[in-house]
């Protein structure tokens, strides 16, 4: 499946417009890391294990996108966005979002 940011695929061009397709997780903060943060906010520096948690709510935000589209018969995904939010004080949501398209 070919994805990208852009509204179309270079040397590419699209068919057919299939509708937005989304791809969501919830991930929860665990105490472990929440403990390793406050430490790290004592001396500052990057929170890897954040980094890390959030890097993988991605991916599997796009998996999931990629599997709808995949679903709904696309050949790439164009315009994707990926957007986060609070859903309660121990968990954030990545929702990653695009255009499912079929190419020529």
């Amino acid at each position: 499946m070919i994805f990208t940011t852009t509204p179309d695929v270079p040397g590419r061009e699209v068919k057919e417009s299939l509708g937005v397709v989304v791809g969501n997780v919830v991930q929860s903060k665990h105490v472990g890391r929440d403990l390793m943060a406050a430490l790290k906010g004592l001396v500052g520096g990057e929170i890897r294990g954040y980094t890390d948690m959030l890097a993988e709510a991605r991916d599997i935000a796009i998996e999931r996108m990629v599997t709808e589209a995949k679903s709904r018969g696309a050949d790439a995904i164009v315009n994707i966005r990926f957007t986060t939010s609070n859903i309660m004080a121990n968990a954030s949501e990545i929702l990653a979002y695009g255009t499912a398209v079929k190419l020529k």
